[in-house]
């Protein structure tokens, strides 16, 4: 039972079995009860028959008319099937029976009131079971009123045959019915799980290395997933690579600390001083290593709020560049939050505020909004702006738009490479101040 196809099968064989099977048994139920109260019907019919055709004389006596004149011809013929007598309340020799009743005994007949109708199964003689109808009736003639009880007898086995070629009928078309619902509803399944065997084969293929994300068409309920998996699959590698810059950068950096120690063997005297600068510049070099390549590495990153750490990064900012009176307007929901580490978020907002207040020349407006999943974050400012043809460059290490400003060159790398390693977007335009405009969009999942 560990597998989904299974269990839907076997459900849904469970779901058909107990359907057809009250199916199955409201429809003999009806069956049965209808062809009955037929039976019934037609029974009462030949009961009035009989009655129409009886006569009683003056001096109350019965005269029914002969075999060959009975209305109901089943009746004139012996062991028919069909049976006929009358009699009266306490008689027990009957007053007539019909031809028919000739080889076989007259049941016991139950008393009757007029108009009194009754219907009991009764078994004869002769061991099989029969339908017993008794009517009460009466006559009124000059010398008074005299009352008799019809009763018609009918052999109950055609009725239990057709009944058992009913039910065969519908046991035969039902398992018939299932067995196509069942291969129709096995085919159904194959083909609803098909797409989740298709994203089992795909990550088979990623596992080898051959490709790198989901790349098939699948319905939305499982495009949700494969979505959520390239973008895990894409922080991984962005993770890994983070890791493997980090690295790079570390061991590129470390060189000069270690070739400084190194040709400090030749003056003894400055060796303890040298040993002390370079080694506090190398633990400086490899916290900051560490800190950068650990972005986004915790699989369960904390929920930080923006507008709190904005106003630390303004706060800082505005004691440097004291001296420009740049006015800031900051319209961040106090209630929004991002999940990521609050040291990429200082990162983030340190960079592109540094840039504004370092642009502009008197306003800066910083805005947030939520859009279902989608946090969406903006810088703006009132400085000269970004030509369309450097925004790209300047997202590039050492891509600089004005090489006369301080700068190296690496704060916009910075803030894009952080971005993508949390699956962002980063989009530079113009503001309506006059600026630069720099949004941030984030996935809040």
């Amino acid at each position: 039972m560990n597998s989904l196809y299974l269990r839907l099968n076997l459900a849904a064989i469970l779901v058909v079995c107990v359907f057809l099977a009250t199916t199955a048994a409201v429809l003999d139920n009806a069956y049965s009860e209808s062809t009955q109260r037929a039976l019934q019907e037609r029974m009462m019919g030949l009961i009035y028959q009989l009655l129409t055709a009886a006569k009683v004389d003056d001096q109350g006596r019965l005269l029914m008319p002969l075999p060959t004149d009975l209305p109901v011809p089943q009746l004139a013929l012996p062991n028919s099937g069909w049976y006929s007598f009358v009699s009266r309340n306490g008689e027990a020799k009957p007053l007539w029976h019909s031809p028919s009743l000739l080889n076989l005994p007259a049941p016991k007949a139950f008393p009757l009131q007029v108009g009194q109708t009754r219907w009991q199964a009764v078994q004869l003689a002769d061991g099989k079971t029969y339908y017993l109808l008794g009517f009460g009736f009466q006559r009124t003639v000059k010398s008074g009123v005299f009352p008799f009880n019809f009763y018609l007898l009918t052999e109950l086995a055609p009725l239990h045959r057709a009944i058992l070629a009913f039910r065969q009928r519908l046991w035969g078309g039902l398992a018939a019915a299932a067995i196509l619902l069942f291969a129709v509803q096995i085919g159904l399944l194959h083909w609803g799980l098909r797409p989740l065997r298709q994203v089992g084969l795909e990550l088979s293929v990623i596992e080898t290395g051959a490709v790198s994300q989901i790349t098939g068409h699948y319905p939305h309920e499982i495009k949700n997933v494969t979505s959520h998996i390239n973008r895990l699959l894409t922080q991984e590698r962005a993770r890994q690579a983070r890791y493997r810059n980090a690295l790079a950068d570390l061991a590129h950096s470390l060189k000069t600390p270690l070739a400084v120690l190194l040709s400090a063997t030749d003056c003894l005297a400055e060796l303890p001083q040298t040993v002390q600068e370079q080694g506090t510049r190398m633990l400086g070099i490899v916290e900051r290593q560490l800190q950068r390549a650990g972005a986004c590495a915790s699989d369960t990153l904390p929920r930080v709020a923006i507008a709190q750490t904005a106003d630390r990064v303004v706060s800082s900012l505005s004691k440097v560049y004291q001296w420009k009176n740049i006015a800031i307007h900051q319209a961040i929901d106090p209630n929004l939050h991002v999940r990521c580490d609050e040291a990429d978020l200082i990162e983030l907002l340190g960079n592109l505020l540094d840039n504004a207040y370092k642009w502009g020349r008197g306003h800066i407006r910083i805005q947030s909004q939520k859009q279902g999943p989608k946090i969406i974050l903006s810088i703006q400012d009132d400085g000269p702006g970004i030509p369309p043809e450097q925004r790209a460059y300047i997202l590039l290490r050492g891509g600089r738009a004005d090489e006369s400003m301080p700068g190296h060159g690496i704060g916009l790398s910075i803030v894009a490479e952080i971005v993508d390693a949390y699956q962002g977007r980063l989009s530079i335009g113009s503001s309506d101040l006059g600026g630069a405009e720099v949004v941030l969009e984030f996935w809040n999942h």
